[in-house]
């Protein structure tokens, strides 16, 4: 990864096993990564292969998301539904506070 990056944030992920992951490279001095928002980072593994971390964005912190320690070249393939089940389940939260907040405004009217 180049050095002025602080990871890749995925833009995109297919739910097919041959789908695109499309990533865009997130600068090193961005402070947090946006809500729903899964950052990845990889770099050569001691033992061969690749140290992959995902991070995700929530509402007050990043939390680590998961590591694919010492993944073989093929490393996309075997986090991508990892992924695609986060970054769904991250929709559908998105979706479930929007209505509950709706609701509750509602509720005051």
């Amino acid at each position: 990864m180049p050095s002025a990056v602080r990871g890749a944030l995925v833009q995109r992920v297919s739910a097919r096993p041959d789908g695109p992951l499309d990533v865009t490279w997130l600068a090193a001095d961005t402070a947090r990564l946006p809500r729903g928002r899964i950052l990845l980072r990889w770099e050569p593994a001691s033992s061969g292969g690749w140290d992959i971390t995902a991070h995700l964005g929530l509402a007050t912190t990043d939390v680590h998301l998961a590591s694919w320690p010492a993944a073989t070249d093929d490393w996309p393939r075997l986090i991508r539904p990892t992924i695609h089940e986060v970054l769904g389940l991250s929709v559908a939260l998105a979706v479930a506070t929007a209505a509950l907040d709706l609701s509750n405004h509602l509720a005051q009217v």
